[in-house]
């Protein structure tokens, strides 16, 4: 769904017309909120010294976080009369983020990690899964990050995009 207001699909038009249809000022918002997110993830190493092409997978990484910001929500609400319980000793919002997780498993060796750096719109799994949670306050909140740990983003550093 995000995808229709990423980077690329924020062109397109309601009837699929490539047309710019926002104003100046919604876009000059929209590129410094997803400048947010490519910069973050130009940080990421992928393999040796080699790093995120971020402007290659900025759309991916915007629809990545928006699309998971609106699974929280609709989880949260379709789960809020459930009385959900702790499960092997994790919450019903670390089950969540966990199960997030799991979809993104994968041992890519070091060279398919070097040309899909430079061809790939997708950022590597680990960071489809780390670079969006790192975004979201429920995440810390689950895990009980403190601020200055690895996975917790001091809240004025957290990329809001939607």
């Amino acid at each position: 769904m995000t995808h229709g207001f990423d980077d690329e699909g924020s062109q397109f038009d309601a009837n699929g017309n490539l047309k710019n249809w926002w104003t100046k000022e919604d876009r000059a918002k929209f590129d410094a909120r997803t400048k947010c997110v490519q910069d973050q993830y130009a940080q990421y190493v992928v393999v040796d010294d080699i790093h995120i092409n971020s402007a290659l997978t900025l759309g991916e990484d915007v629809a990545d976080l928006g699309g998971e910001i609106l699974a929280y929500i609709a989880w949260k609400g379709a789960t809020k009369d459930k009385g959900l319980t702790p499960v092997d000793g994790l919450t019903p919002d670390q089950r969540f983020f966990v199960g997030f997780a799991q979809w993104a498993c994968s041992n890519d060796r070091p060279e398919e990690l070097r040309v899909r750096a430079a061809t790939d719109p997708h950022s590597p799994a680990k960071y489809r899964v780390n670079g969006v949670v790192v975004n979201m306050p429920e995440f810390s909140q689950a895990f009980s990050c403190k601020e200055g740990q690895p996975m917790a983003k001091p809240a004025d550093k957290v990329c809001k995009v939607w």
